[in-house]
């Protein structure tokens, strides 16, 4: 048995959780390179789990509506302006042979399409810290919010190193992305990855997204397009690897994202162990006191 369970290789979570015949863990993997930005994911993800609207708001900061992960928004386009480099790919992409590349005089401005989502981290902070049991692991290996046992206490906020999961005003209850488990239940793929027409949202068993996304970076290397790289597909990362990871085109930041996240429980079971010592340090010292007093007379006489 491992000795801290909030960290660490973990390469079954469902069977961890008590599902002892658990399919194989399935997962996201989103392909930024191939992005058009058309959203159709979120209008998706919205109508099938009956989501509320988030309004026209644009920001002034990017042609998107939405800003950012929450609580009615389960999916999240983000829009990431950025000037062209001379030499550095532009997008759309072609095969190495006839992609030409951009002069200084050529030089402008590229868009950087990415689908934001719940991670469904292997360790999953927001679950280790939820007092109602409202966040469970599936068996499907993703991690799913029960709103009708959530009790709004919002502890699974601060504890997302994604920052991911939000609370909704109206009634303050937490929600966040559930890998539509409705649909994995009946042999169905998330509404989301059915709606993209690009396919830069695929589904599957982890293990294969996993091969999948690294023939598709050594594509893209031999295509000239030495930036692509691949996040939170690591199982040893901070958070045990993510149920659902991205290619990029462009460091973490750029898109969003925390460069490292690190499980905010991982030293959990370490913080309890030196709370023990301390409680138990602390009544020595006072049961030490309470006998030296009892071998005292009033007067101070032994």
């Amino acid at each position: 048995m491992r000795e801290n369970l909030f960290s660490g290789p973990e390469p079954d979570p469902a069977r961890d959780a008590g599902h002892e015949d658990a399919p194989p863990r399935v997962g996201f993997f989103t392909d930024t390179s191939v992005c058009i930005g058309c959203k159709a994911c979120e209008v998706a993800c919205k109508e099938w789990n009956a989501i509320p609207e988030d309004g026209m708001s644009l920001t002034g900061m990017s042609y998107d509506n939405t800003g950012g992960l929450g609580a009615s928004t389960w999916r999240h386009v983000a829009f990431v302006e950025q000037p062209v480099p001379a030499g550095r790919t532009r997008l759309p992409l072609v095969e190495p042979d006839t992609r030409k590349e951009a002069t200084a005089e050529e030089s402008g401005t590229r868009w950087l399409m990415s689908s934001d989502v719940c991670k469904h981290c292997t360790h999953a902070a927001c679950l280790d810290v939820c007092p109602t049991g409202s966040l469970f692991r599936t068996e499907f290996g993703t991690v799913v919010v029960q709103e009708d046992i959530c009790n709004g206490c919002g502890v699974c906020v601060p504890a997302c190193p994604y920052g991911v999961i939000e609370q909704r005003p109206t009634d303050g209850r937490a929600f966040k992305c559930t890998l539509c488990y409705d649909r994995l239940g009946a042999g169905q793929e998330p509404a989301c990855a059915k709606a993209c027409p690009t396919e830069s949202i695929q589904f599957g068993p982890l293990d294969e997204l996993r091969e999948r996304a690294a023939l598709r970076v050594d594509q893209l290397h031999e295509a000239g397009v030495t930036e692509a790289r691949l996040y939170g597909h690591e199982p040893d990362n901070g958070v045990g690897g993510d149920g659902a990871f991205f290619l990029l085109l462009d460091e973490p930041e750029v898109y969003g994202l925390p460069p490292d996240p690190v499980v905010t429980t991982r030293d959990l079971g370490a913080m309890w162990r030196h709370a023990g010592v301390a409680a138990l340090s602390l009544a020595g010292a006072a049961a030490l006191s309470f006998a030296l007093s009892a071998c005292t007379d009033p007067k101070g006489h032994r």
